[in-house]
């Protein structure tokens, strides 16, 4: 019997949302401050996966400059009705909390659910159309009888509230695109608190609610809720949670919760949720929130279930009696073609105006960034990176730079967010090269270690290899000479949602690649001649 090794999407790849079309089943996840915005992968067979679109890819559909760590595009919800795909997302604006001496205070926070449209999966997606701001975690429901529902979870931001204050549902137009009549509350949610990510189906004359709860760490949770009426009142599953890891900080897969549903052509329903996968030992998930599936069952009591009926993630469940479909190999060899866009591995943060940030064409054969703001900007940040997927890895890429003074900087970035990363970049230090370490830590602000002080000029490679919690940097001058490691071992684990500063969101995952800055704004740039990711599980 053929088995699927969860996660099915390795690496970043959080808050699935699940829509099948015939015979092609597709996978939305949410890519927060990472543009183009949200990532559509597609498979025949469950098996094979292959990224077939960042659909919010224009300015006028995504535009994430300033937006802070952890914010911009939460949550996907993707359908399809009508012949054409719907796809909702979050673009969350501000994350903070106002506090008064003695008292919670307010959460202020703003979160703006948009939709978008498309004929294929693959092309052209409408200009977005504002639907509402009253929480998080959009989705769309279309009934048997033509009508369209919109559910989100409630944000209540007064002080002293309980900021998640459940799932409301709202008829929504599709003719028009827009919503009619008014937000109705549907679901105060269970006991486990932080009810959101809500999805609707029906079968047999009921009305099917999931959400998650729990929060996305070590307590999520898929629950589910039923009612004749898709308004409610809804009963909450007998058995509490369908599916969760609760409390376990070991494991294949852990932090489960955030999911939806799908059935496939014979009827088999099959859960899609976001799951960590903790290194052994240290309790952090340094692959950030990914992607899992398993088959469940309805049961004579009309309720869902798992396999085992025991409420616990599969980490290896038989695949579907599906014939075998997998992609021709679209592997990057890591070089850079000015005739081709930027390789689909490749992302960069925030802003829509790639141009101002990095060039395929500016030299032929390489990735040049322009320097831009510092490692940490919310801003213009040249930083072109890949998803870690693998606990074992090692990332390399050759670098041609001169860099004038100290406030130009280009290199190899190990990246989390602006207070998480390891960068070993070449900058300048009285006239001359010099190699140096940054590494930001929460617990410890910035750090910087010297590496090398008189780099000789021209072309260089840099290394970085990490063994499941150690990361360590290397360089070399020609490309079959002697590596000169660095003199220090860094922490992997910090680049981790489990590492942070009190407050902050940490959603997100390790980005591995290539950062340029010029922060005295005289136009400086880097050269990269390829960048190469080879992982080992």
């Amino acid at each position: 019997m053929t088995r699927i090794p969860n996660p099915i999407l390795r690496g970043f790849n959080p808050d699935p949302s699940v829509a099948r079309v015939g015979d092609d089943i597709y996978v939305a996840t949410s890519t927060f401050e990472w543009y183009p915005g949200v990532q559509i992968h597609h498979s025949r067979d469950l098996v094979n996966w292959r990224l077939a679109a960042r659909p919010l890819r224009r300015k006028s559909q995504l535009d994430l400059t300033g937006a802070p760590d952890s914010c911009g595009v939460w949550a996907p919800d993707l359908t399809h009705a009508d012949g054409r795909f719907w796809l909702m997302y979050t673009d969350v604006k501000r994350y903070g909390q106002t506090t008064v001496e003695g008292a919670a205070g307010a959460s202020l926070r703003d979160f703006h659910n948009y939709l978008v449209t498309a004929d294929r999966i693959d092309g052209e997606w409408s200009d977005p159309v504002h639907l509402n701001s009253s929480g998080f975690d959009p989705a769309l429901f279309h009934d048997e009888d033509g009508r369209s529902w919109l559910v989100n979870m409630l944000w209540d931001h007064r002080p002293d509230r309980g900021r998640f204050a459940g799932i409301v549902a709202q008829e929504f137009d599709r003719a028009a695109m827009r919503l009619v009549g008014e937000r109705q509350l549907i679901f105060e949610g269970t006991a486990r608190g932080f009810t959101e990510g809500p999805h609707i189906y029906k079968r047999d004359g009921w009305y099917h609610l999931l959400v998650a709860e729990g929060g996305t760490g070590w307590d999520h949770a898929v629950v589910m809720a039923r009612s004749r009426s898709l308004l409610g009142p809804y009963e909450v599953h007998p058995d509490g949670a369908v599916l969760t890891a609760a409390g376990a900080r070991e494991g294949a897969l852990t932090r489960t919760g955030h999911g939806d549903l799908v059935e496939l052509a014979d009827g088999t329903p099959w859960l899609f949720y976001l799951c960590g996968r903790p290194l052994p030992g240290r309790g952090r998930c340094v692959l950030g929130r990914e992607t899992a599936a398993q088959p469940m069952r309805w049961d004579a009591d009309g309720w869902l279930r798992t396999l085992a009926g025991d409420a616990r993630p599969d980490p290896d469940p038989p695949a579907p009696d599906l014939p075998p479909a997998p992609w021709p190999d679209a592997a990057w060899d890591g070089s850079f073609d000015a005739a081709r866009p930027l390789p689909e591995p490749l992302q960069w943060l925030r802003t829509p105006d790639a141009d101002a940030l990095f060039s395929l064409a500016a030299r032929p054969g390489h990735l040049r960034l322009f320097g831009r703001e510092s490692i940490g900007s919310h801003f213009r940040q040249a930083l072109v990176a890949r998803r870690q997927q693998h606990l074992r890895y090692t990332a390399t890429t050759r670098l041609d730079f001169a860099p004038a003074n100290f406030q130009q900087a280009a290199g190899l970035v190990c990246y989390y967010n602006s207070t998480k990363f390891h960068y070993f970049h070449l900058t300048a230090e009285d006239g001359r090269r010099a190699l140096h370490i940054l590494s930001a830590d929460p617990a410890r602000g910035c750090t910087s270690l010297s590496v090398a002080e008189d780099v000789p000029a021209g072309p260089l490679e840099l290394r970085a290899q990490c063994d499941g919690d150690t990361l360590r940097f290397a360089w070399r001058t020609g490309d079959t000479g002697a590596w000169t490691e660095a003199p220090v071992a860094l922490d992997a684990t910090i680049l981790s949602d489990e590492v942070t500063v009190p407050g902050l969101p940490n959603f997100t995952g390790t980005f591995l690649g290539m950062a340029c800055q010029d922060m005295a704004g005289a136009g400086g740039f880097a050269d990269f001649a390829w960048f190469r990711y080879v992982g080992v599980e």
